[in-house]
């Protein structure tokens, strides 16, 4: 390891803290949690069109099942989410937004597109054929 490896990690992982921080605070601003945002997000860039399961955004959200389950619980009462029983096995639960959730995170994603955008030039160098 060079000198330069340790500067180049200390300023990824201050960056992805500050975007990280930064994120919190425009979910904040529209008026949701941070989580409620990153259940939105896991909803939403879930690729099985039926929706995800409580399990797949417990996995995504790095939760545990009971605590996915309360999350949705409480984000559905927001009238964001909606949970809708699974055509083909009733036993299971699929989750789908609401218009008012896709209002939501259509607005924050815009925005953190935005910023991610300017957070590149710092995270290119990480990646030498990305750099040239």
């Amino acid at each position: 390891m060079e000198e330069l490896d340790y500067h180049r990690l200390l300023q990824l992982r201050t960056n992805l803290r500050q975007f990280l921080r930064w994120s919190e605070q425009q979910a904040e601003k529209v008026g949701l949690k941070p989580a409620h945002h990153q259940l939105l997000l896991a909803i939403r860039g879930h690729d099985d069109p039926r929706g995800p399961t409580i399990s797949d955004v417990a996995g995504y959200l790095l939760l545990r099942h009971h605590s996915a389950v309360e999350l949705t619980q409480r984000v559905g009462a927001l009238g964001l989410i909606q949970r809708i029983a699974d055509p083909d096995d009733g036993r299971v639960v699929r989750l789908a937004l609401t218009a008012k959730g896709v209002a939501a995170l259509g607005k924050l994603t815009e925005l953190h597109l935005e910023e991610l955008g300017r957070l590149a030039g710092s995270i290119r160098p990480f990646w030498p054929d990305a750099a040239g």
